[in-house]
């Protein structure tokens, strides 16, 4: 007698046959069964058969109040009354015009120009473009180089490669990417023994001086992740490297390009990860959170120095870019409700309660005999796992669903980047899991 097919494993023949997952080598799921995920409430995802999985990870860095936040739902169902999309280009709308009032009110005092985008790896591209298109414009058409941190990451579309620096994603494509320079990294996981983190960002920036002075003729902008680099392992350092960044860039005639795709929106303790650093970047970059896990936006803000350079009666100054659903309402309209929630219920401040209050209880993750580096900014944690195992990623990733975990860890390190509506009972469910999973892998 043929078993019966479920609806799980009916669903899961169709997505092999059918869909192409990202950053995935297919062939795995011949033995590493994809999770059918049936409906999200708050912090949990919930699969076809009912069981639950915290989702430590926020879907990829997204997901800020919560998988069907009641919110943002009403939001978006009012919008979808009135208008779900119009071009950008000759036309204009209600909630792309407050969205970028609203964020002008709020990033760093003269980012008072906003240009949308649908993904991070776009915002990089805009930046990247309008940086370089700038110049030739103000006369200096040699500035066309880019420089980058060690380990950054800032997207998959080739001009996003080659300002990224993980050999995973570049090496298959590079004979098609444009080479730029890396400078050293601050990670404060690399200090010498007695040297302090911010001492340690002192000595790279002034790497980061020695490259600008042999090279700023022909470099248009320097592009950084604010405090973490996320690909390269929730990589953290300290606020002195952006402050020495921004004078060098200044002091050298280079854009300082500020990509806060994943940082951004609260992640590292304060609404934009450059106020840490008291400074005020040339472009900012915006994704990931920005519409609360909800729907693809991205945005570049810039200054108006940048876009008066571009203000002219030819056709050619202007900046000829354009996405088919850049601007679209029902994402600004998403990204207004996450406006609204931060500062309706002051959600900074709880977050920082809720950093402390984990700091507390993760002691038993700290001092445990397997980890190393932990470390925390924000609401974002991070470690590594010292282990004998080759496919720690995937084991971890199979452990934790089996303890209601959705963890995805970067080769040895683990690390916590939960949606902000985390209750603590459900922090310290996530610490005493992960530490039987740890233990399990010993």
């Amino acid at each position: 007698m043929i078993p019966r097919m479920t609806a799980t494993s009916d669903l899961l023949s169709r997505s092999l046959s059918a869909v192409w997952h990202p950053c995935t080598q297919m062939k795995r799921h011949e033995t590493l069964p994809l999770v059918p995920i049936a409906r999200g409430e708050g912090v949990w995802l919930y699969d076809l058969d009912g069981k639950r999985y915290l989702d430590t990870v926020s879907s990829w860095w997204v997901n800020l109040f919560g998988h069907c936040n009641p919110r943002i739902n009403a939001a978006l169902t009012d919008q979808l009354g009135k208008l779900e999309h119009v071009m950008l280009a000759g036309f204009t709308h209600e909630p792309v015009v407050q969205l970028s009032e609203r964020l002008r009110e709020l990033a760093p005092a003269g980012l008072g120009h906003c240009f949308y985008g649908s993904d991070g790896a776009s915002a990089t591209e805009i930046a990247l473009k309008m940086s370089a298109h700038y110049w030739r414009n103000t006369g200096k058409p040699q500035k066309t180089q880019f420089i980058s941190l060690q380990n950054s990451y800032h997207g998959e579309t080739l001009g996003a490669l080659s300002v990224t620096d993980v050999a995973l994603f570049r090496d298959a494509y590079g004979a098609l990417i444009r080479q730029n320079a890396t400078v050293p990294s601050p990670d404060w996981r690399d200090v010498k023994h007695g040297e302090s983190a911010e001492s340690y960002a002192w000595r790279c920036a002034d790497a980061l001086a020695e490259h600008l002075q042999q090279h700023h003729e022909h470099i248009a902008a320097f592009i950084v992740e604010p405090l973490i680099q996320g690909a390269a392992g929730m990589a953290m350092y300290h606020a002195a490297y952006l402050r020495h960044a921004r004078e060098l860039c200044s002091r050298y005639d280079v854009h300082l390009i500020a990509d806060e795709i994943a940082v951004g929106m609260g992640r590292t303790g304060t609404l934009f990860a450059c106020e840490q650093a008291n400074i005020r970047p040339d472009f900012l970059l915006l994704s990931k959170g920005i519409t609360g896990g909800y729907l693809p936006l991205s945005v570049v803000m810039t200054t108006d120095e940048i876009y008066r350079a571009f203000y002219a009666d030819e056709t050619a100054r202007g900046f000829l870019h354009s996405h088919s659903y850049t601007g679209n309402p029902l994402a600004c309209r998403a990204a207004l409700a996450t406006l609204d929630i931060f500062a309706q219920d002051d959600v900074l401040n709880a977050n920082r309660a809720k950093a402390a209050f984990f700091n507390r209880i993760a002691q038993p993750l700290r001092e445990h005999p397997a980890v190393r580096n932990f470390r925390n900014t924000g609401m974002v944690w991070a470690f590594e796992v010292e282990t004998p195992h080759a496919d720690f990623a995937q084991r971890c990733f199979s452990l934790g669903l089996q303890h209601e975990l959705l963890l995805r860890p970067m080769g040895n390190t683990v690390y916590f980047m939960p949606p902000y509506v985390v209750s603590e009972d459900e922090l310290q469910l996530l610490v005493d899991r992960t530490v039987k999973v740890i233990e399990s892998l010993r």
